[in-house]
């Protein structure tokens, strides 16, 4: 008998938006370091997807959080790394209360993992908004638009960078799987 794929992938929200980011940065001495900022409040959330073992990752930009929007991406994300019977798909999680799969379940092959409550140390993906809001830190965008197509170059770019990701996000005591 046959025994199914698994892969273990971890994955987190991050909410971004006009509202800016700062970030301390070098100035020369005696030189006042100007950022322009005007905060406003409009948001996007990031989701993200990411196997510490080979780096892989998947960015996703929703304008919302919410039960739907979570079963929709996470339903985006099993057919995009072929969920299935035989590709079981392990996805370790935090315990927000949106996290809720479908009544009728997750996606064929997608089983999450809960960690415990109030432990964000213990989640790889928090090690990726760094490198999220790199470029949209200490900057001022007009509109959302302008906003979303930086960060979402950033995320693509982030995408194609497995050994950065991994570098990151791979702790000691991740479990490593080698199929």
């Amino acid at each position: 008998m046959r025994h199914p794929k698994v892969s273990l992938w971890a994955m987190d929200e991050h909410r971004v938006g006009l509202k800016p980011i700062l970030k301390t940065v070098w100035a020369p001495t005696g030189q006042p370091l100007v950022c322009p900022v005007q905060s406003r409040y409009e948001w996007l959330y990031i989701y993200a997807f990411i196997n510490p073992e080979t780096g892989e990752s998947q960015f996703w930009l929703v304008p919302e959080v919410s039960k739907l929007a979570y079963q929709r991406v996470m339903a985006a994300f099993a057919r995009s790394v072929g969920a299935s019977k035989q590709h079981c798909v392990l996805v370790v999680e935090d315990g927000a209360g949106f996290h809720v799969p479908p009544l009728e379940g997750h996606p064929p092959g997608i089983q999450t993992i809960t960690l415990p409550a109030y432990s964000p140390e213990l989640q790889p993906v928090e090690r990726l908004w760094d490198l999220t809001d790199a470029t949209v830190a200490n900057r001022w965008f007009e509109t959302m638009d302008d906003f979303t197509d930086a960060l979402g170059q950033q995320c693509a770019w982030l995408e194609t960078q497995p050994n950065l990701l991994s570098q990151q996000t791979l702790f000691h005591w991740w479990p490593l799987l080698r199929n």
